[in-house]
């Protein structure tokens, strides 16, 4: 058998070397007609004036939504980041796979030191294999409440959507969240605390909270359509801490992609995204001209838990001549039903329609089986701290989170990519636990031993071409809660979901291995499980970690530390000469 063993793991490194190979020939290929893109980005504090009140926010370019980067498959993007704001950032580009270029990755004290005040920054990467919506954010702090805008990958030029109708128009509908207050000051307040942070003051659909709202009407957002066209709508849930639905009324979508990924089409009437998670859908002028409400408001699966329940609006216009002679700009929009708050049943009917539309390539032969917890928890108050005033958290305590009972704890001094890179000792261990330090009714009525988590800055060891499958599961810890969980550099396969405790004996029958969706932010279901796989293959360190900025800041998160390959092209390349010093 150590024979038959030898000959397998020979022909698996063949196998990655001569993927390579074709990788690299593929690259070669595509470059003829590939661009680079150059931009400059300047963060900065801008005035800007939402719900009655201006208020300095920190913004790209004084852009609030930043500004929209636009390529095509197989191109280069050249950002310099320039901070003259008064804080820490870094910027992140969420779902784009950076192979080799972790240095480029974004997020703070992970694959870099922040750019201070006053510095700058350049990041430089290929998009390559990645056609659809994807997006950019800062990755410090809550700085991403303002800092964030839509990053769009087309199709090679010349080449069409592979649709049955190529869209006439394209918009992209980034939905955030807004505070009356300095988001910074928000959570850090939270972290004195140690209760939960005060809920957003509205949504906003590219930076506007619409009709609905104090001081909003005159800036609400006006989508075009015209009568017969089929247009491309690129929805991105940008919301700091709120999985949001989404709909139009009187219109169905037609879902044709997600996280940068064609799926096999299929309708719907209303969209659910998690935090980080984008969906583009068609829409078909195909109502009497007139004005429609688009329309978002929170999913909320946390049981007992604060949240903004106010609905933010955009207007769907028919710009016919049909609707000129009619003067529908006048007309009062006609507004959705939209889902109850927590309507769940929606969520996963809508999550488990998705199917691949391209061909897969699912790992079968799992060389790294992974079980993770993830959830809440509470610490009790400590001895030094004032109880009333530092510790607001349920009877007493102060929130906590985390993944198989490790509160993430990011570095100060070097960045984990920058350690591991130079082989700098005492700055993370790579002990994170394979499984659940203790097995228990993770859904059920959890003892009050288990609310306290381990802080530490573990990751999780794997070998460049391992085969990684992992169960991710939800706890009734404080409470069950939907968290979108977000994996660094790596798109993944999600071959199956479910509610309860996973069982690892019967559900993997449900497991879809022919025309798994494939994501790089999964909405693990409230009081629930998800199975996703990949295959290491991209060597750096990756950041794992729940998308909701409070849960994050929490300590729910992880990384992987996936060594480098044989050769130059499976490893990583050398850090850039102008990284940020901590």
């Amino acid at each position: 058998m150590e024979g038959f063993d030898n000959i397998f793991a020979i022909n698996h490194r063949l196998s990655l070397f001569f993927l390579g190979l074709l990788l690299l020939l593929a690259s070669a290929l595509s470059l003829a007609n590939a661009e680079t893109h150059n931009h400059d980005f300047v963060i900065q504090a801008t005035p800007v004036k939402r719900l009655c009140k201006t208020q300095n926010s920190i913004t790209v370019n004084g852009m609030f939504p930043g500004p929209t980067l636009e390529v095509n498959n197989g191109d280069t993007l050249v950002v310099n980041v320039v901070n003259k704001a008064q804080y820490n950032v870094t910027i992140h580009w969420h779902g784009v796979r950076q192979m080799r270029t972790g240095w480029a990755d974004g997020p703070e004290f992970v694959t870099q030191c922040p750019i201070r005040p006053g510095g700058s920054y350049t990041y430089k990467f290929t998009i390559q294999g990645q056609e659809g919506t994807l997006w950019w954010h800062a990755h410090s702090s809550w700085l991403r409440a303002t800092v964030y805008g839509a990053l769009i990958v087309h199709p090679k030029e010349g080449s069409p959507y592979p649709f049955s109708k190529q869209p006439k128009r394209e918009t992209a509908i980034l939905l955030g969240e807004w505070w009356n207050a300095n988001p910074i000051d928000v959570v850090r307040e939270a972290t004195r605390t140690g209760g939960a942070p005060n809920v957003s003051d509205a949504y906003t659909v590219n930076g506007q909270p619409g009709d609905l709202y104090n001081c909003s009407s005159q800036d609400t957002v006006i989508v075009p359509i015209d009568s017969g066209e089929t247009n491309l709508l690129r929805v991105v849930n940008s919301a700091l801490n709120q999985p949001l639905f989404f709909t139009v009324a009187n219109h169905k979508f037609t879902v044709v992609g997600a996280d940068a990924s064609y799926v096999k089409p299929f309708t719907t009437s209303v969209l659910m995204l998690g935090p980080g998670q984008t969906t583009d859908v068609l829409i078909s002028g195909d109502q009497t001209p007139s004005r429609y409400y688009m329309a978002a408001r929170a999913y909320q699966s946390a049981q007992n838990a604060p949240f903004d329940n106010t609905t933010t609006t955009a207007i769907l216009e028919y710009k016919s001549s049909a609707c000129a002679a009619k003067n529908c700009s006048s007309n009062k929009p006609i507004m959705p039903p939209l889902p109850a708050y927590n309507d769940t049943a929606t969520v996963t009917t809508f999550t488990t329609s998705f199917k691949s539309a391209d061909k897969t390539l699912v790992p079968t032969d799992i060389d790294e089986s992974l079980f993770f917890t993830i959830g809440l928890g509470l610490n009790p108050c400590p001895s030094n701290f004032n109880k009333s005033s530092q510790c607001q958290g349920p009877n007493g305590t102060r929130f906590t989170a985390s993944m198989n009972n490790v509160s993430f704890v990011l570095p100060s001094n070097f960045s984990l990519l920058q350690a591991h890179h130079q082989r700098i000792q005492g700055v993370f261990t790579t002990d994170f636990p394979a499984n659940p330090p203790r097995k228990f009714d993770y859904t059920g009525n959890v003892s009050r031993s288990l609310f306290q988590p381990v802080a530490g800055t573990k990751l999780y060891n794997l070998k460049y071409g391992s085969r990684v499958q992992i169960v991710l599961q939800d706890t009734s810890i404080v409470t069950p809660e939907n968290h979108p969980i977000h994996l660094h550099g790596y798109d993944f396969y999600i071959i199956a979901q479910g509610f309860g405790n996973y069982n690892p004996r019967a559900d993997p029958s449900k497991f879809n291995l022919v025309d798994p969706p494939l994501r790089n932010t999964v909405a693990v279901p409230v009081n629930g499980w998800a199975v996703i796989r990949f295959v290491a293959d991209n060597p750096g360190v990756w950041l794992m970690h729940c998308h909701l900025d409070v849960h994050i800041t929490w300590g729910l998160a992880t990384a992987f530390l996936v060594e480098n390959g044989v050769g130059q092209l499976q490893s990583i390349e050398s850090p850039p000469e102008d990284l940020p010093l901590c």
